[in-house]
């Protein structure tokens, strides 16, 4: 909103300090302003950061099933917990899993030691000394050397570089004899002895997997109600950040208007002649601008019909800060327009033009006779 804060000249005769003075309510004018545009760029920041969760939101439900939304918009029903409970809950959930985990790496633990313990595992315990024994094609046949030496430093490392997952050893006790077999003759006696505990420890893995695909099954099904239930508590947590602004954002309009207010309070009267000027610039708007000038005054006046086929525009019936309003506004479309009439023809005007002028130029005739009943002040 454009505003002329000045006072008047019968003031400033009257009272040299009164600058200042309304130097010092600029200042605070500016401050509040500032304040405004402060807050309006943080609150723009949080409804982008609205759009952005609601916009996945709906990409992610488009992809989803119709069984899991219905499960979903059961789960609706339930009590949501905050974000930050379902964050402690997934902690304790995870070091809940993490426990059994480790009781099936101990389990997988004795298979291990029952097949390293087999006479035939000698071979295998240590890394293949590829330089003693002049395996000059070992890394070029194998890949990744695996033994059971680094699978045990694995299975005890505390630094958080071991195994997290009891497959991840089956894998690696898999690939201890699939080395061997792999580069050794199969008539060779290390072959058949790879192969031969390799059949071995496949016996005592089935025995253990039904509780290993238990686990993960567990595993995965929590997994997938702690994602829904997350989800539910960020739509929950979002929904309120949604009500607080627009709570918040119903605040900044009224300070907005309390702020217009203000400033309208201490506009100076606009004097007889600058009315007069003011309505001879505004008949001369285009058919847009002049739209744009009448919205203006009905911001201020709901009962003004802007849009009506007959506009009846007194001027002096306007309050200061409209006129003001009107005044900067028709000063910059005027401008603009002086910048376009090279590119505009300069002819014949329609009639909603030839229309809406006449109407601004009946108001400022209007207003002209009722200044000329008016005694002189």
């Amino acid at each position: 909103m454009e505003t002329a804060i000045a006072p008047s000249s019968e003031a400033r005769s009257n009272n040299p300090g009164n600058a200042d003075g309304s130097a010092a309510e600029i200042g605070g004018f500016r401050h509040h302003v500032d304040e405004m545009i402060s807050k309006v760029d943080k609150l723009e920041q949080r409804l982008s950061e609205i759009e952005n969760f609601y916009s996945n939101m709906n990409k992610k439900q488009a992809n989803t099933s119709k069984g899991s939304s219905a499960t979903k918009d059961k789960d609706k029903d339930k009590h949501v917990p905050s974000i930050k409970k379902q964050q402690q809950d997934a902690s304790h959930r995870e070091a809940a899993a993490a426990k059994r985990m480790q009781d099936l790496m101990r389990q997988f633990g004795t298979i291990l030691r029952q097949i390293t313990q087999h006479k035939w595992a000698w071979p295998f315990m240590q890394p293949v000394d590829v330089e003693g024994l002049g395996l000059h094609d070992y890394y070029e046949v194998i890949d990744k050397p695996m033994d059971f030496s680094t699978i045990k430093n694995q299975m005890e490392a505390k630094d958080g570089t071991g195994y997290k997952n009891v497959r991840e050893i089956c894998a690696d006790v898999r690939l201890v004899f699939k080395n061997a077999m792999n580069y050794n003759d199969e008539r060779s006696d290390v072959h058949v002895m790879a192969k031969t505990l390799l059949a071995k420890f496949e016996e005592k893995w089935l025995l253990l997997l039904p509780k290993v695909t238990e686990e993960e099954k567990r595993r995965e099904e929590e997994e997938a109600e702690a994602q829904i239930a997350m989800q539910l508590a960020q739509e929950a947590a979002y929904a309120k950040m949604t009500r607080d602004l627009s709570k918040e954002l119903c605040e900044v309009d009224m300070h907005l208007e309390e702020l217009r207010e203000m400033v309208a309070t201490r506009c100076r009267k606009m004097s007889t002649e600058e009315k007069r000027k003011l309505g001879v610039a505004l008949a001369k708007l285009s058919t847009e601008d002049i739209s744009k000038a009448l919205e203006i005054v009905a911001q201020n006046n709901p009962n003004f019909q802007a849009t009506a086929e007959e506009v009846d525009l007194d001027i002096d019936a306007q309050s200061d800060s409209t006129l003001w309003r009107l005044k900067f506004f028709a000063k910059e479309a005027l401008e603009n327009q002086g910048k376009n009439s090279g590119s505009i023809g300069g002819g014949n005007e329609n009639h909603n033009t030839n229309k809406r002028r006449k109407d601004i130029c009946d108001a400022i005739a209007k207003t002209s006779k009722k200044k000329a009943k008016k005694p002189k002040e």
